[in-house]
């Protein structure tokens, strides 16, 4: 991953996304290894509520290889506070032949090499017509 003091945010949230979403889905390397590469062994997320550990989150992957979704992420605004980051984008899922479009809002914590050490993410299914950047 790359360092997280180096990019623009609006570049690193987007990349951070796409390349542990893609290493997940295209390899077959075994997951609490990819998922140590993206965060620090004390990760805590809150997704909509609910919270993941780091073995929460290894298992949260399963379905996601499973399924092996496609999309990609469009972040309108991303600002950058010391080692937190809060971002605003639209998130394009395909998966098993059906679309879905989600806003998102996700308020993290890094450390300098890039890795996440907290994360809040709130996301709300949006018909794909009614979003705006």
């Amino acid at each position: 991953m790359k360092p997280f003091t180096d990019a623009d945010p609006k570049t690193f949230i987007a990349d951070f996304h796409r390349s542990f979403h893609d290493e997940l889905v295209n390899s077959d390397e075994d997951a609490g290894v990819i998922v140590d590469r993206y965060h620090t062994p004390d990760i805590v997320q809150f997704a909509d509520g609910h919270r993941m550990d780091r073995d929460k989150l290894i298992a949260h992957t399963r379905p996601v290889r499973k399924n092996r979704p496609t999309g990609r992420m469009e972040v309108h605004e991303a600002v950058v506070n010391g080692d937190r980051i809060a971002a605003r984008s639209t998130l394009y899922v395909t998966n098993r032949k059906r679309d879905l479009t989600m806003e998102v809002y996700f308020f993290g914590e890094f450390t300098p090499d890039g890795r996440m050490r907290r994360g809040h993410t709130l996301t709300r299914t949006v018909p794909a017509e009614t979003v705006t950047a």
